[in-house]
């Protein structure tokens, strides 16, 4: 069973066979899908399964924490299940590809208190782009 599956199921959520479907075309490693590319994955599976589906299910997954919406340079959301292990995202200014990393740094340690305003930080979101191999 998928990890998003796993912890799913331990919060009890119910899991339809719409719900599952979502769940599993979201699980893998560097998963940055758009909801439309969840549908289109989503209906080859399920193929009665519909769009309104797809994107209520994805809305409760990012309500329950469970799902990451990841949105960068005004291209389409899309959604992370590595929602519970620290991560920033590597994105391509070319064609959009995202993926996870996990830089030994911690970011929040980098912002000088000269720069933090009177600010109590408690989280940091780093985002570094680039030209993947393809872009490049």
């Amino acid at each position: 069973m998928s990890d998003l599956l796993e912890r799913l199921r331990g919060r009890g959520w119910r899991l339809t066979s719409q719900r599952r479907v979502v769940a599993e075309v979201l699980e893998g490693d560097h998963v940055h899908l758009t909801a439309d590319e969840v549908l289109a994955r989503a209906v080859q599976r399920l193929p009665e399964i519909s769009r309104a589906t797809v994107y209520n299910t994805l809305g409760e997954l990012v309500l329950l924490g469970e799902v990451i919406e990841v949105s960068t340079d005004g291209r389409a959301k899309r959604y992370d299940p590595n929602a519970h292990r620290p991560h920033q995202h590597l994105v391509c200014s070319g064609c959009g590809t995202i993926r996870d990393v996990h830089p030994a740094g911690d970011p929040l340690a980098d912002l000088p208190a000269g720069e933090r305003f009177g600010f109590t930080v408690f989280e940091a979101d780093v985002t570094y782009r680039g030209l993947c191999p393809s872009c490049a």
